[in-house]
């Protein structure tokens, strides 16, 4: 977007209310980029169908979505969603301590233990809380935790709660994490955390010498595998099938959500049984929220048995994937080292992400841009995801509107 006028920007140092002044910033931004019809965020979806999506009357091609492996509204899931809401209502009126536990929630705990090959789990209000709790709960302030410079904000912000020296590596650097690793205090409790797919780039954490090193130095490890969920493996099982991995206890906290490619809200812990007891009864984002709606914890639940049931959408969405990181690679743009369904379309200055975005919108393809400071300056870029619900030809149509539009912006040549 574009930047403050009238000399604003002055105001973070010498304004009275610097609150006052933050919310003002944010105001003027929004107002700017909406004057210039490139304010492309909120848009209300009137209908979603498969890979489309209706917004303001057009259906559009749906390229900005998490929906990996397009589960949303397949009958198992909906059937189990409605026979739950008859048979417990919308809600819990509790926490999971107290009166908020059903039996759809142990089913559901329980069936991801099984997909995750962990002795137990546990799930919670969102895969933000699920960062943001565990990594707060276990560790103290003589602690260390050493964190990927690319984990998603959740990560950062449970890192940062949890009040023990925050320690972050240069990105898929193991040198760097091992110098973090060496650099910490023998007797400190260790903790490092890693993406299995970063979310702004798409590529994959080097798990084999991320495991090797934690054991060198008796660092305990989580993954979030937000990302890697039905994407990674042969079934989508995740990063430990992915590398042919079959030391389930070599990742000892298993993280992921319920609402990328499980078409329903809520995060999850997997590990051992003295773990998740632990986390279950010291977790203040557990203990003090409200239990999942029951007909959430029923479609996930069911969600999971789909992907047991459908290897093929894997298969789908892997093929989807290469096609279109190749299409896009032999057209000039650069994907980073995606290999994954978040493909990187990168412009460079926010301007061109911004009109590449307002362009590929305007002839019905919906992706959105990523802008500084969420990226790096000069990486700005489309976020383009890839899913097992597009077709090649339609796959091959929004590679060559993208095309168009980075041509029309300067992303490549004319």
């Amino acid at each position: 977007m574009t930047s403050l006028k009238n000399g604003k920007s002055s105001g973070e140092n010498g304004a009275e209310n610097p609150i006052a002044w933050r919310i003002a910033q944010m105001q003027e931004r929004v107002r700017s980029a909406k004057e210039q019809d490139l304010y492309l965020y909120l848009q209300p979806a009137e209908e979603v169908d498969g890979a489309h999506v209706v917004i303001n009357g057009r259906r559009m091609l749906q390229f900005a979505s998490y929906a990996y492996l397009d589960l949303l509204g397949h009958p198992k899931i909906q059937a189990a969603a409605h026979a739950a809401m008859e048979e417990f209502g919308t809600g819990t009126h509790g926490v999971r301590v107290l009166a908020g536990t059903t039996k759809l929630h142990v089913e559901l705990e329980r069936t991801i233990a099984q997909f995750k090959q962990a002795e137990e789990a546990m799930a919670l209000s969102s895969g933000y809380v699920a960062n943001l709790g565990t990594i707060a709960a276990l560790l103290g302030r003589n602690d260390v935790v050493i964190s990927d410079k690319l984990n998603h904000a959740s990560i950062v912000d449970g890192c940062l709660l949890a009040r023990a020296k925050f320690v972050r590596f240069e990105h898929n650097d193991m040198e760097a994490l091992e110098r973090a690793l060496g650099d910490a205090p023998k007797r400190a409790g260790k903790l490092v955390v890693v993406d299995a797919v970063f979310s702004m780039d798409g590529d994959v954490i080097n798990l084999p010498d991320v495991i090797r090193l934690c054991r060198k130095y008796n660092a305990m490890l989580m993954v979030d595998e937000a990302h890697s969920l039905g994407v990674l493996g042969e079934t989508g099982h995740g990063i430990l099938q992915h590398f042919g991995i079959e030391d389930q206890d070599s990742i000892d906290i298993k993280m992921g959500t319920l609402s990328k490619t499980i078409p329903a809200i809520g995060g999850y812990i997997a590990g051992k049984s003295d773990l998740i007891t632990y986390l279950k009864h010291s977790t203040r984002a557990f203990v003090f929220s409200a239990a999942l709606p029951p007909p959430v914890a029923a479609a996930a639940k069911a969600s999971f048995e789909v992907i047991e049931a459908e290897p093929e959408r894997v298969r789908t969405l892997r093929s989807n994937v290469n096609y279109f990181i190749n299409g896009l690679q032999e057209r000039g743009f650069n994907t980073l080292k995606s290999e994954t369904p978040i493909v990187p379309i990168i412009a460079g200055d926010d301007e061109r992400a911004w009109m590449m975005a307002k362009l590929s919108q305007d002839q019905d393809i919906f992706v959105l841009p990523i802008v500084s400071p969420a990226v790096p300056v000069g990486t700005s870029r489309i976020r383009a995801n890839v899913t097992a619900g597009h077709n090649l030809k339609e796959i091959e149509h929004a590679m060559n509107v993208f095309e168009q539009a980075g041509k029309a912006v300067g992303v490549l040549p004319s």
